[in-house]
């Protein structure tokens, strides 16, 4: 018996340490080759990166950064809302709607890009920063409010019918007490829309056509060529690392809600 429960211990080891070497070894080589020079290792590839004519320049990271505060501010106001509808009332149709929701999640973004690029020429929005937010935060809804509906259902019904005995409405009630505990999924769904947004290229390059509104991830791109029509692969492992970055010390710090979060909704649904 110890010795099954030995070998199914290691077992789970050499596959947890398989997976780690599997995820890390790209980044890990990105991070060595960004370093590497022709004369050794040094930091000539990110000064490249920052100071050549079509490299990274201080307002594609603003762009990037607002661009991902919108998606990440208005992703967790609608799935919020929808999730708590969803999951805390009864309606004609709930679960319909539920289902068409989720269904949108079958339709592989790329190809309705153009339409949305239309539809945002017709609002006014097209080659615009918050155009390009509006179309990751509807990117981001079906799995976001799958989330929060999971996270929602979580909550025992007693402590919302206590909530209303003190006198809270709805509104209230999700407020003070329902926002609180459905925190873990709430970082969830803000990590899942920033990691979406700051990496995103696809939708940028469909939607943006001013260089001075360019995201970072488009710079990076941008600034691929070197002369003679060669690529400048160094600099594009910095920026890649550059890009990186962000995402590394988001996850470090909430990486315990986040699995938390991850969980009951996985269990949920």
């Amino acid at each position: 018996m110890s010795s099954i429960s030995s070998a199914s211990r290691w077992g789970r080891h050499v596959t947890g340490a398989a997976l780690a070497i599997l995820f890390l070894s790209p980044l890990l080589w990105s991070g060595w080759a960004s370093l590497r020079t022709d004369t050794g290792f040094g930091l000539e590839n990110y000064d490249r990166l920052f100071t050549s004519d079509n490299g990274i320049r201080l307002q594609h990271v603003l762009n990037s950064v607002a661009v991902s505060a919108l998606t990440v501010v208005g992703t967790l106001v609608v799935a919020t809302l929808g999730g708590y509808a969803f999951g805390r009332f009864t309606f004609p149709g709930r679960d319909l709607l539920f289902l068409v929701t989720l269904a949108i999640l079958m339709v592989p973004y790329a190809t309705i890009l153009i339409a949305l690029y239309v539809l945002l020429g017709w609002i006014g929005l097209q080659d615009s920063l918050i155009g390009l937010s509006l179309v990751l935060i509807m990117f981001q809804l079906p799995f976001s409010i799958f989330m929060m509906r999971n996270s929602f259902e979580a909550i025992p019904k007693e402590l919302e019918e206590s909530a209303y005995v003190d006198g809270c409405n709805s509104f209230s009630a999700l407020l003070r007490i329902l926002l609180p505990a459905v925190r873990p999924g709430l970082i969830t769904v803000g990590l899942f829309a920033f990691l979406t947004s700051w990496s995103e290229f696809f939708a940028p390059l469909i939607l943006l056509n001013s260089t001075d509104r360019f995201t970072t991830t488009l710079a990076v791109v941008n600034m691929r060529t070197a002369s003679h029509g060669s690529i400048d692969y160094a600099a594009l492992e910095a920026g890649v690392v550059f890009m990186a970055v962000p995402c590394l010390l988001l996850f470090a710090f909430m990486q315990r809600s986040y699995v938390r979060g991850f969980i009951s909704g996985a269990l949920k649904g």
